[in-house]
């Protein structure tokens, strides 16, 4: 199955000269969307996987859903305030301002290989710091997928020496 037409561009979003790429298309057909997930999964099956991350929002869309395909635990990193328990966090500069993230401090096991997941790969100033923080808690990255990533902005470059897996590269 082709994957492209479920993928939407809206020029001049979130500003002028911006060609945003809309993953609704593909969320509102069960049929792609389950394609993606068995994409994910099956690139991922044979991989020493121990956990699952993504920060938000739109990482939990295609993380959990691979999480419970391979039977493994989600591990959500999130914006300040969001988590109820203690935390470990990580603050990272965008292209655009600064971030950060936080992660239960038992979100991840020392030793632990965690697969992080998003839906897009840009400039990858965000998954670099998921990858940040995992290791701050004594995690092991075990790489990165994407269902989009945006190769013009070079973000595998920026999570060197993670494996970085795409679905859809434009």
């Amino acid at each position: 199955m082709d994957l492209n037409p479920f993928i939407r561009d809206i020029p001049d979003f979130p500003k002028p000269g911006i060609l945003f790429k809309d993953i609704t298309p593909l969320l509102a057909n069960p049929t792609a969307f389950a394609y993606a997930i068995d994409l994910l999964s099956i690139r991922y099956a044979g991989e020493r996987i121990d956990a699952i991350a993504a920060a938000e929002a739109r990482g939990f869309l295609f993380a959990a859903p691979l999480a419970l395909k391979l039977h493994r635990p989600l591990v959500p990193l999130r914006k300040p305030g969001k988590l109820p328990y203690r935390t470990y966090s990580l603050k990272y500069d965008l292209e655009y301002g600064q971030a950060e993230l936080h992660m239960h401090i038992d979100g991840v096991e020392r030793g632990q290989r965690v697969l992080l997941v998003d839906d897009l790969l840009a400039t990858g100033g965000t998954m670099a710091a998921g990858g940040q923080l995992i290791e701050q808690a004594g995690g092991i990255v075990a790489g990165c997928a994407f269902l989009v990533e945006l190769g013009f902005l070079q973000g595998r470059a920026k999570l060197a020496p993670y494996d970085v897996f795409s679905v859809l590269t434009y």
